[in-house]
């Protein structure tokens, strides 16, 4: 039988990152609490990953918490280190039932000793999985990653293990928090927002960007696969002519 999938040519973007916003408005709007927005918005993360598997994404890099995010009110980010913790937890066997290994990437020595546990330990249950590689940004940002790769070569530079001569861009690349991870191929932002927000400010120099008006907890299957074919009839030059 024919699937939606058999639709797609073969050129499809192996690294898709998706800044997953609008969960509080999408909660406005409908005179709902924002914690019911981020909540409807982690069970979507988990049926885009599941929609990504399918359509043969090997890596899904998600923005869920920058570090700007806790400027927001004390009773919003209580929900959202909730809903982190809850669903790492629901969601360990999952993951690794449907092949997929889990990734934290930022300032994870930030968090609560609690959260670093439980983050850790989905990392560890899920590392033999090979299907997708869920990357979760938490407590991330763009030029912090940078600042702390900076921070790990000049360590190096001062050792003696690299000289500022043979500093290049792989260098920069292999001391990110994505390090040996291929740059993201397609960028999804929800919400109608058109700008990047500090995320993977090094990694995107290439990328192509796809957004969209829609809220994140609207977003579906069919939208990502819509975002696959339109990148997939994109001319990708790379910086050449």
């Amino acid at each position: 039988m024919k699937t939606a999938e058999d639709d797609l040519p073969s050129s499809i973007p192996q690294h898709v990152a998706i800044i997953m916003d609008g969960n509080r408005r999408w909660a406005k709007e409908r005179h709902l609490p924002s914690g019911e927005g981020h909540r409807v918005g982690a069970r979507v993360l988990r049926e885009i990953v599941e929609a990504a598997g399918d359509l043969g994404i090997k890596i899904v890099t998600a923005y869920a918490f920058s570090k700007e995010n806790w400027k927001r009110s004390q009773d919003e980010i209580k929900i959202i280190l909730y809903l982190f913790d809850y669903y790492l937890k629901k969601e360990r066997e999952n993951l690794n039932n449907n092949g997929v290994r889990f990734q934290v990437i930022g300032r994870l020595d930030e968090m609560s000793p609690k959260l670093q546990k439980e983050f850790k330990k989905t990392e560890e249950f899920t590392r033999g999985n090979t299907r997708l590689l869920l990357n979760l940004a938490v407590n991330y940002g763009g030029r912090a990653e940078i600042v702390d790769a900076v921070k790990k070569i000049a360590e190096k530079v001062k050792e003696n293990k690299i000289q500022p001569s043979e500093i290049d861009d792989k260098i920069i690349s292999n001391h990110l928090y994505t390090a040996g991870l291929p740059d993201p191929d397609l960028l999804i932002r929800t919400s109608g927002e058109l700008r990047i927000s500090n995320f993977l400010l090094w990694q995107m120099a290439y990328t192509e960007f796809w957004f969209t008006p829609q809220y994140w907890p609207d977003f579906t299957k069919e939208d990502l696969r819509h975002a696959v074919l339109e990148y997939q009839g994109r001319s990708r030059r790379l910086g050449g002519s």
